[in-house]
């Protein structure tokens, strides 16, 4: 028996979060199909059923139908339990961001802190090579000075790219990832769970918050943050801190300063138009939820005091306490995928940026200044909210982001 010219090769093992949803489903059919041992994993990261509306994607049968995928494909499966750490970095830090009156973005908290993190780390410690996800992104690799440089892509089907939710990632989280889905678009995706005869082929995409479902977000506050009584304040459009000429500026920096400023509202700048259950359940941009009717265009929420318990609210999405063209990272919140292109104080830099997912790409030009980074729009940008995510791109790559300050 001759061996001697035979080259023996371990198949790479692949950890795929499993959610239950037709996306992972599909990302692990084609992973075995590219020639890898694929494992299925869901991750549990909620026990409180008070605040899930019951019938939208419960855990549960996520669960059970993710466990019928993983049986159908022939892969073993196991469901691992991340709630305590899903409370700590995520549930805590929501909170805590909506006490200070901040926006939290759930989502790529989730990807950072569990999916790239806790979830990776078991995957590891159970041999994985790689883990993969559903997402609709890609990974590139692209060398310089000999060096290996990872990057993250849009994913194809515009209508889906989620590159946005993992603007948070790091080079060696994103060195381990796999997204097998992000070449193809969503019909696509379907039409192969279908041919599979998958039990999610034709299953909603589930909505709310990462590995939790559908949450009824006041009762989820409540639990920390309870109700308390304020008042609801119309500002008038003709407001004369709107008409403000912009002044001389001895700097780009200071003009960036006035363009991200944030107006500090008072009450007596406009009247008093209704009543509500706590500032901190409120976001800028929000229409719904605040009970006032009777006025010729629908409300927006245009800011929140959540020292005083008041929120400030204009007539119509034109409203111009709505808009801004500028906004601040401080250095604290910033993070560089591509830490090879990383400014340096001084340096500006043209890229499309979004502040929210789904958001078209906009023109807009990154200042590095000692204390941060200004992203300054060529046009301006409605309800621009703190604790809220900006991501940077370079064409369909994405190469940083930060949270809005």
């Amino acid at each position: 028996m001759y061996l001697c010219g035979l080259i023996f090769f371990k198949m790479k093992r692949v950890i795929i979060g499993l959610s239950g949803g037709v996306d992972s489903s599909v990302a692990a059919y084609l992973l075995q199909q590219q020639g890898y041992e694929v494992i299925g994993l869901f991750m549990k990261n909620w026990h409180d059923d008070s605040v899930t509306i019951s019938d939208q994607c419960p855990w549960l049968d996520d669960s059970n139908d993710a466990m019928l995928v993983a049986d159908k494909l022939g892969i073993p499966f196991q469901t691992v339990d991340l709630s305590e750490q899903y409370k700590e970095r995520i549930v805590d830090y929501m909170f805590h961001e909506y006490e200070k009156g901040r926006t939290p973005n759930p989502d790529v908290l989730c990807n950072r802190e569990i999916k790239f993190d806790v979830f990776m780390k078991i995957a590891m410690d159970l041999g994985a090579d790689y883990v993969a996800t559903g997402h609709y992104c890609r990974k590139g690799t692209i060398q310089k000075e000999g060096e290996n440089i990872y990057q993250l892509l849009a994913g194809v089907d515009n209508n889906k790219d989620q590159s946005y939710f993992l603007c948070q990632l790091s080079q060696e989280q994103l060195s381990k990832a796999l997204f097998p889905i992000g070449e193809l678009t969503k019909p696509e995706v379907r039409e192969i769970a279908t041919e599979l005869g998958l039990v999610t082929a034709e299953k909603k995409d589930s909505q709310g918050l990462c590995f939790i479902g559908k949450v009824k977000l006041p009762d989820f506050l409540q639990q920390q943050l309870k109700p308390k009584e304020g008042i609801i304040v119309e500002i008038p459009s003709e407001l004369s801190i709107y008409s403000q000429t912009e002044t001389e500026f001895n700097s780009e920096e200071e003009k960036l300063k006035y363009l991200s400023r944030k107006i500090e509202y008072k009450v007596d700048f406009g009247k008093i138009v209704g009543k509500h259950q706590g500032a901190h359940y409120f976001t800028k941009g929000q229409r719904k939820g605040l009970g006032v009717g009777g006025t010729v265009e629908p409300l927006f929420v245009i800011d929140t005091d959540v020292e005083e318990n008041v929120i400030f609210t204009g007539q119509g999405k034109e409203h111009p306490g709505l808009y801004k063209k500028a906004l601040f990272v401080s250095n604290e919140e910033l993070h560089w995928i591509r830490k090879d292109l990383e400014l340096q104080v001084g340096d500006t830099m043209e890229v499309k940026a979004r502040i929210r997912y789904r958001q078209t790409l906009e023109n807009a030009t990154l200042y590095k200044v000692e204390s941060g980074l200004y992203v300054k729009f060529e046009n301006f940008q409605s309800a621009i909210t703190e604790g809220q995510f900006v991501a940077w791109y370079i064409e369909d790559e994405l190469i940083g982001s930060g949270v809005i300050s």
